[in-house]
């Protein structure tokens, strides 16, 4: 779906989503700034609504943002290289598989990712596995199926509308996790909270 009718989903990301970009350095760098030459890495970054933001807002970062759609990945590449970001790069790759060394990363990003990923245990594996030891990760997830539901449901309705049909491995609706099942995700990983 994100290939064929990926545009839609952008508009929805751009447009209709809610920008948690200030919780996420809120909560990221609470009291200081990035270091010079952190690594920050974004997973299931779409069209690279949170890497182009982030980098932007701190150029002493190097972003890279990772998803499996090279349709999403062109349409971030584009965005970035029209602000002039030279610390932001956008790279094709599997959550369940990262092609990262481990420790690589000082920050992970995560938003509206798991909503349409069932191996979310590998997932989160991988998401430790990258992060360096005193490193932060930040995940945001939609609370409501519904409202989460709504883009998937439009692509879908668009995919058919079209006759767009290739064996799409996306869900019909978001799956959302709720409070306990979320918790109980991360800390199936060795996390430390701070």
């Amino acid at each position: 779906l994100f290939e064929q009718v990926g545009w839609l989903y952008v508009f929805c990301r751009e447009r209709l989503f809610r920008d948690d970009t200030e919780r996420m350095r809120a909560a990221l760098w609470p009291q200081e700034m990035p270091s010079f030459g952190a690594r920050l890495l974004e997973l299931g970054c779409g069209p690279g609504f949170y890497s182009r933001r982030l980098a932007r807002r701190f150029p002493q970062l190097r972003v890279v943002g990772i998803d499996r759609s090279e349709r999403q990945l062109a349409w971030a590449r584009a965005r970035a290289e029209k602000r002039g970001l030279t610390n932001c790069d956008f790279q094709r790759g599997n959550v369940l598989d990262l092609p990262c060394a481990d420790g690589k990363f000082d920050v992970l990003v995560a938003s509206r990712l798991f909503v349409v990923l069932p191996e979310r245990e590998t997932a989160i594996a991988e998401m430790h596995r990258v992060v360096r030891s005193g490193g932060r990760c930040f995940i945001a997830e939609p609370r409501q199926a519904f409202r989460a539901s709504v883009p998937l449901f439009a692509m879908w309705m668009l995919a058919r509308a079209t006759r767009a049909r290739h064996g799409y491995c996306e869900p019909h609706k978001a799956i959302t996790l709720t409070g306990e099942e979320f918790q109980k995700l991360v800390r199936s990983q060795p996390w430390k909270e701070s």
